[in-house]
C-alpha cells in the first residue's frame, strides 16, 4: 500500500509509474482499513506491529493530505453565485463510449437541461448523424469532427462560433478543437481536446497525453481572454501533469472545495476517478455544477454553468473578484439595493 502510494512520486512516464495516480480515494479508504485491521490482529508488544503502524499512520496522512483540496471544507479555487445571473455559460461535456448505442438517453438529457454548448468525445459517424437528427437543429453553430477510432469530436453550440480551428498537436488522427464562444459580445476561447490514455492497449506511455495537454497550456497562457478547456484528458484532476497545466495555464479547476465528480468509470463504483474535465480562467464564477446520469457509456456526462463576470474598460481586469461583489453589483444595477 505504501509502494502504491509513493510510486507516483516517480516521474517516469511508462503507464506502471502513471496508472497509481488515478484510484487516490480508494487507496485512503483501503488504507484506513489496513490501519484499523492493524489494531485488532496485530500483537500489541511486537516491535514490528508498532513499526508497521507508524508506516500505515505515515501513509494516512499523506493520502489524506492529497484527497483534502477536493474535500467541501477545502478552499475553493472560483468562487459560487447562487442565483441565475447572465451573462452565465451552461456547458455539457460527454464521453458518450464509441460503441454505446443508448443516444436517446443523451438526448433526453440535453433537451432537460438545455446546454449552450455539448462538447460530445468518441464519436463516430453513427453518432454524427443521431445527433444532427434529434437535436442538432437547435445547435445553429456545429464543429463535426467524427472519427472511427474512438477520438471523434462534436461541438453544438446555441451561441456563435469564430475563429474555429482543428489542431492535430500530437498525433494526426486525434483532433482538438479552438474556437471562440460569442457571449454577449465578448469572445470566450475555448479548446476541447481528448488526448490517448497512457495504457498498454494504446499507448504504454503517457509522453503523447502529457505532451497534448501541457501544448493546450501554453497556448491558453498566451491568451489573455476569458478561456475554458474541456474535454477527457484521460487523466485525474491530481496527477503532476495536471497541476503543471494548470501552472501553466493559469486556469482554475471548479472542483477544488467541492468534491471529485468522477466521472469514469460508471459501471464500476468502486474504480471510479475523474477523468472529465473543465478548467476555466478567473474571469469566471461558478453557478451550477454537478455529474450527470448514466447514458450507457462508460463515463459520466459533466455539466457546469459559469457566470462571466464583468470588466473594466473592456479589458481582462476582473472588476468584481468575489461572489458577494457581484452580487451586490447585480443589486444595484437592477436597482434592487
Amino acid at each position: 500500500m505504501i509502494f502504491i502510494s509513493l510510486l507516483p512520486l516517480i516521474r517516469n512516464d511508462y503507464w506502471v509509474f502513471r496508472v497509481f495516480e488515478f484510484p487516490r480515494a480508494q487507496k485512503w479508504v483501503i488504507n484506513l482499513i489496513i490501519l484499523f485491521a492493524s489494531l485488532i490482529f496485530f500483537p500489541s508488544d511486537a516491535y514490528f506491529s508498532f513499526g508497521f503502524f507508524i508506516l500505515i499512520v505515515a501513509n494516512q496522512l499523506y493520502l489524506s493530505y492529497q484527497i483534502y483540496p477536493y474535500l467541501p471544507m477545502a478552499k475553493k479555487q472560483i468562487d459560487s453565485v447562487n442565483l441565475d445571473f447572465k451573462p452565465s455559460l451552461k456547458l455539457l461535456i460527454a464521453n458518450v463510449y464509441q460503441e454505446n448505442r443508448e443516444w436517446e438517453k443523451l438526448s433526453c438529457m440535453i433537451d432537460r437541461e438545455k446546454p449552450d454548448v455539448v462538447l460530445l468525445l468518441e464519436t463516430d459517424e453513427w453518432w454524427k448523424n443521431k445527433c444532427n437528427s434529434s437535436f442538432g437543429r437547435e445547435y445553429v453553430y456545429q464543429v463535426l469532427e467524427d472519427r472511427e477510432n474512438t477520438y471523434g469530436m462534436l461541438l453544438y453550440s446555441k451561441l456563435e462560433l469564430r475563429n474555429t480551428q482543428i489542431h492535430y498537436l500530437v498525433k494526426d488522427e486525434i483532433p482538438s478543437i479552438e474556437t471562440d464562444i460569442i457571449l454577449e459580445k465578448r469572445a470566450i476561447k475555448l479548446y476541447a481536446i481528448h488526448p490517448e490514455p497512457p495504457v498498454p492497449s494504446e499507448n504504454p506511455k503517457s509522453t503523447a497525453r502529457d505532451a497534448e495537454i501541457l501544448l493546450v497550456g501554453k497556448k491558453t497562457n498566451a491568451d489573455q481572454k476569458p478561456t475554458i478547456v474541456a474535454g477527457d484528458l484521460n487523466d485525474v484532476a491530481w496527477s503532476y501533469t495536471t497541476e503543471l497545466f494548470l501552472k501553466i495555464s493559469g486556469l482554475l479547476d471548479p472542483r477544488r472545495g467541492r468534491g471529485f465528480y468522477s466521472s469514469f468509470h460508471a459501471k464500476h463504483a468502486l474504480a471510479r476517478w475523474p477523468l472529465d474535465h473543465i478548467f476555466c480562467s478567473g474571469h469566471f464564477r461558478l453557478q451550477n455544477m454537478k455529474r450527470m446520469e448514466s447514458i450507457g457509456s462508460d463515463h459520466f456526462p459533466i455539466y457546469v454553468q459559469l457566470y462571466l463576470a464583468k470588466t473594466k474598460d473592456n479589458s481582462d481586469e476582473l472588476e468584481v473578484t468575489t461572489a458577494d461583489e457581484i452580487l451586490a453589483d447585480e443589486k444595484v444595477e437592477n436597482g434592487t439595493e
